[in-house]
């Protein structure tokens, strides 16, 4: 899936089935559900899925646990927008 696909499945109630659970986060913090985002990251025991932790843990604005998630992904920490985190993140995983 490209992630112009990616972004139009937003629209719908639910995930695409065959997704990544580190994109089905970054499906529901689209919809704005951090809790559900949250537990599909912490599932995903890969270093994308802790990339995509990291990212939520600085939605959250709790970016001590962030870095420590940016470290298990063996990544430097953004400082940039979320919003173009976001999108480097589906970019990447979709």
């Amino acid at each position: 899936m490209d992630p112009n696909a990616f972004r139009a499945t937003i629209a719908a109630d639910a995930p695409p089935r065959e997704i990544s659970a580190p994109l089905r986060a970054l499906w529901w913090d689209a919809k704005g559900d951090w809790a559900k985002a949250h537990a599909e990251a912490q599932a995903a025991e890969t270093r994308d899925g802790a990339a995509v932790h990291a990212y939520l843990h600085r939605v959250e604005g709790d970016l001590a646990n962030a870095r420590y998630w940016y470290n298990r992904a063996g990544a430097t920490p953004e400082t940039g927008t979320l919003a173009d985190e976001w999108a480097a993140l589906v970019r990447r995983l979709a």
